[in-house]
């Protein structure tokens, strides 16, 4: 399946929490990185915080959408994100934006990602691969 996924860091080398979770992605069962958008700094949305870099990677994958979103948990927890404030600051951040043409509306899922229409750190990147 087709996939774009949000790709976001604010805290400590953002720029390496980027590349390591792209490395992350690459190195999963099941995900193949086709391209990687340029990564953008951008003001964050919430709490006042330190601004972000945000990107999109393009990837085909054979996960079913909460396959995936194990998935990118996994490498989150894995790089010490930890969710404490809604929309705080973080180490890194993976979101599902687009799963093919699936429409997915669950308490822990929600696919087309509600959001990215609203937020211009995600279209930018994200129109460059589209």
């Amino acid at each position: 399946m087709h996939c774009y996924i949000g790709i976001g860091s604010n805290m400590g080398d953002r720029t390496k929490n980027i590349e390591d979770a792209i490395k992350g992605l690459r190195e999963s069962d099941g995900i193949k990185v086709k391209r990687v958008s340029k990564i953008y700094e951008t003001e964050p949305v919430g709490p006042p915080q330190p601004k972000y870099l945000n990107g999109v990677a393009e990837i085909e994958t054979e996960l079913n959408p909460h396959e995936l979103l194990s998935v990118l948990e996994g490498i989150e927890n894995a790089m010490g994100r930890r969710r404490v404030v809604r929309w705080g600051p973080r180490t890194i951040d993976l979101d599902i934006l687009i799963y093919g043409d699936k429409k997915i509306d669950e308490p822990d899922l929600k696919i087309p990602h509600p959001l990215m229409n609203e937020r211009e750190f995600v279209q930018r990147p994200l129109r460059e691969l589209l």
